[in-house]
């Protein structure tokens, strides 16, 4: 592959709804242009897009993949993105360095849930997009419902700039507003538009002459004066009001029966904008902020948006030049590291395939291999100009599962291979809950967990199963209570005697507090680190439930000792024992985690989310409906929410999110404390069954 320039290349995301054709159009350019000699299918797991085995097995895009396709002196940098909910972090990250994006409508569902996603976040980059009706040859395909359905949706004019020539069967090529000329198959050749369709291209043509009359004062006044404009004057007021927002321009297309793709191309370089003429991006310094202009001649500035392992290449990094250029066999700083990476072997990505380079100039997207600190996030630049790249935001991952290793030789490799997931993933995080003991996996969804579990064992040999998260529950007491316990032992020789007396009361600011009340020398202080540390390890495990004791105060007042038979580990067990049997009667109760929760859902779910949030123990806190859109606040129990990113996908079609963040513990109702602590007691003895 020659070397491009920053004015001759496009960096264009493809987004949709999953299964509206990204995949298969991309296979379709690559095979318009000469990259391939016959077009892969995802069913038979060939396409240069799908290559990843989960991907082949699901016949679904899990990640994004890199498409660079050469035409007519341009590099398009096509990123195919997934188009299902769980997998939304691949997204953000393929738009966070595109310039453009391609939103895919299928033909026959128009608006779904994926479209509307994906133009949420294309809105949220502020990216010019094409939309493009996809998959016109389709049983029932029908371009004029499938505008109308998001042209509902969004404010944003959709102007056709081509119309499709039949539909259904029927489709055989499109119909250029531009040109006034109809472009049968791939769109090599032009021939006259057919008598039948003139009539609707001519109003469309008008409705798209207009908009581009909007752009200049001087367009305007010529249309007002002749009512007409060139197709140049047409071509360069399109432009304008593209890139000002003004509308966005619909497309028509088949990647399964190659239809279209030229006129698609030609759009591209015609409309979408190289990355020096994309908005600037704003990098932060030690002293600030400053601004990166998109030139080969600027300091280097690159952005690393993905990073993948792989066990036959290693790490691969990919990353995109934003100001620069990056050479073959230089080293590069890593400023958000503090390190020198080595770029050993530059290349370009085409799916799997890797296409060395000895340089890539500002605007451009490459990946090195091999690298040993850099993860996705992090920032490429001279260390004699420091600079850091933005992060893109990225939705938190509130659905959770617990990880155990299969196997005892899988328990050695576990942080590091979720570690490692994780850096690669920027929507995945884990942590260990030490009040449940559980190793916490969060996701976007089922889905997302499990393919991230089978990458665990396809790519770093690591076995890993899955459980429902236990709720981190803690018990603390409602009143003072007092106890003592006696511990003897008598075994022949020296014995064990130990006797402590102690009282406790609630501690509503803090966790655990231990105080030696006793006068006159009934227990020496030397035994009190014994009598502290029995209390201890029972903070650790519970006592009515198995779940750690918090905000709890320990007055140690009176006991008894031996000259001879009293040890620190008599009183170790004393302390234990005295303080369950205080705990006790100290009126228990268990504690649960209460979050503040976000839902934002269509206006016509508003009535279900509310039904359902009653039967969640929910209270509502207030609501709010905007542009079609309704937010519940409302503060429940996380007992209650485990499962609900999946629920409320289900109750609104996938057009529903939420936020969940911790407020606090508040204490669980007496009916239900006693279903908890029943299974706890059952647990815990089919437990110790178990090691029987």
């Amino acid at each position: 592959m020659k070397e491009y320039t920053t004015e001759s290349i496009r960096n264009i995301a493809l987004a949709s709804h999953s299964s509206s054709g990204k995949t298969i159009l991309t296979e379709a350019f690559l095979h318009f242009t000469g990259v391939t000699t016959r077009m892969g299918k995802i069913e038979d797991g060939t396409t240069v897009s799908d290559f990843d085995e989960e991907e082949i097995r699901r016949g679904i895009s899990l990640y994004t993949s890199v498409i660079p396709v050469e035409y007519k002196s341009h590099k398009i940098n096509f990123l195919d993105t997934p188009g299902y909910t769980d997998f939304v972090g691949e997204v953000i990250s393929a738009l966070s360095v595109s310039d453009g994006v391609i939103i895919l409508v299928d033909s026959v569902s128009g608006l779904e849930v994926g479209t509307e996603i994906a133009w949420q976040h294309a809105d949220q980059f502020k990216l010019p997009r094409f939309m493009v009706i996809n998959k016109m040859e389709r049983e029932n395909a029908n371009f004029a419902k499938a505008l109308a359905s998001v042209q509902e949706y969004t404010e944003t004019r959709l102007i056709p700039v081509q119309l499709p020539w039949g539909e259904k069967a029927a489709f055989q090529g499109v119909i250029d507003l531009l040109t006034m000329k109809a472009y049968k198959g791939d769109g090599k050749t032009a021939v006259e538009i057919p008598a039948d369709l003139l009539a609707e291209a001519k109003e469309r043509r008008t409705a798209l002459v207009e908009v581009a009359a909007e752009s200049e004062d001087a367009l305007m006044e010529k249309y007002f004066e002749t009512g007409e404009l060139s197709n140049e004057e047409v071509s360069r007021g399109l432009k304008a009001s593209f890139r000002a927002g003004n509308f966005v321009p619909v497309l028509v297309s088949s990647g399964q029966q190659s239809i279209g793709l030229g006129l698609l191309l030609d759009a591209i370089i015609d409309l979408m904008p190289s990355p020096a003429e994309a908005p600037a991006k704003i990098a932060k310094t030690k002293d600030g902020e400053e601004t990166i202009t998109v030139s080969s001649s600027g300091p280097l500035a690159a952005y690393v948006w993905k990073t993948t392992a792989d066990p036959f290449v290693g790490k691969q990094t990919f990353f995109r030049v934003y100001s620069g250029v990056m050479n073959a066999d230089t080293r590069a700083w890593n400023q958000t590291k503090g390190i020198e990476e080595r770029m050993a072997s530059l290349s370009i990505a085409r799916g799997k395939e890797t296409i060395p380079a000895k340089i890539l100039y500002a605007g451009d997207i490459g990946l090195v291999a091999k690298l040993t600190e850099t993860v996705t996030g992090n920032t490429f630049c001279d260390k004699a100009h420091p600079l850091t790249l933005p992060i893109p935001v990225y939705p938190n991952a509130l659905y959770q599962v617990a990880i155990a290793p299969r196997t005892q030789a899988d328990s050695t490799k576990i942080s590091t291979v979720l570690t490692r997931l994780c850096e690669e993933d920027m929507t995945l995080t884990w942590h260990n809950e030490a009040s449940t003991l559980q190793t916490i996996l969060q996701g976007m969804g089922d889905q997302h967990i499990d393919s991230a579990i089978r990458r665990a064992e396809a790519k770093f040999q690591v076995g890993l199963v899955t459980d429902e998260p236990k709720v981190p529950y803690t018990e603390t007491i409602t009143k003072k209570a007092q106890a003592m316990h006696r511990h003897k032992k008598q075994t022949g020789g020296s014995g064990q005697f130990g006797e402590v007396h102690l009282r406790i009361e609630p501690l509503p600011d803090g966790d655990f507090e231990f105080v030696n009340d006793v006068f006159g020398g009934a227990v020496s202080s030397s035994y009190m680190p014994a009598i502290e540390k029995g209390i201890r390890s029972v903070l650790k495990e519970g006592v009515i439930a198995g779940y750690p004791v918090k905000s709890v105060k320990v007055s140690v007042f009176d006991g008894k000792e031996h000259p001879v038979d009293s040890k620190p580990i008599a009183f170790e067990i004393a302390g234990r024992e005295a303080f369950r049997l205080a705990f006790r009667d100290a009126g228990p109760v268990l504690y649960e985690p209460i979050m503040d929760v976000k839902v934002v859902v269509p206006e016509a779910n508003m009535g279900d989310i509310l039904g359902d949030m009653n039967t969640r123990r929910a209270r509502v806190q207030g609501m709010d409906t905007e542009k079609g859109r309704s937010t519940i606040s409302a503060q429940v129990p996380l007992a209650e929410m485990l499962r609900y990113t999946t629920q409320l996908r289900s109750m609104t079609g996938g057009r529903g999110v939420f936020t969940m963040e911790f407020a606090r513990y508040e204490v669980v109702p007496s009916h239900i404390a006693a279903e908890i602590v029943a299974a706890r007691a059952k647990e815990l003895a089919n437990h110790k069954k178990d090691e029987e």
